[in-house]
């Protein structure tokens, strides 16, 4: 079995290839995740990967323990100034290994459906590891939909 923040590591590293090459204009364009755009979820991952478990607590006490607002306020920070900061941010945390606590297999997920979140709208694709998928799935299904999963 392959070390799932390797495969972590793989999925950021693929998307901050895919989105090197953007006009300024696709970061704006409107992804498969709610209401963010592709610039959005890309900071939602970048504030993903600077998550720990006591600063999870930290900025959920500080948003009222209100996840969206919460979510908002990371995606915020991550963004910085312009496009570019953004794929700064990005390229920045390829290498982390911390995140919100949960099971490790999560953090397949963020990456999985989030690089989907950004790559269709923009029509590229990405052939990804049939493991790291599979275990994404395998996550997902198992977790309830109040937790985040897609039971």
């Amino acid at each position: 079995m392959t070390d799932t923040w390797d495969m972590v590591r793989a999925e950021r590293l693929a998307l901050v290839e895919d989105l090197s090459g953007l006009e300024a204009s696709q970061w704006d364009e409107q992804s498969l995740c709610g209401d963010w755009t592709v610039r959005e979820v890309a900071a939602h991952l970048v504030n993903n990967a600077l998550t720990t478990r006591l600063g999870i607590v930290v900025a959920m006490s500080r948003a009222r323990f209100d996840f969206d607002r919460q979510n908002a306020t990371g995606v915020a920070r991550a963004l910085g100034d312009s496009p570019a900061d953004t794929l700064a941010n990005l390229r920045a945390v390829v290498d982390r290994r911390t995140g919100p606590p949960a099971r490790l297999d999560s953090r397949l997920v963020e990456e999985v459906v989030h690089g989907e979140d950004i790559r269709r709208p923009l029509g590229i694709t990405r052939a990804y590891a049939k493991e790291g998928v599979e275990r994404a799935l395998r996550y997902q299904a198992r977790t309830s939909v109040g937790m985040g999963g897609g039971k």
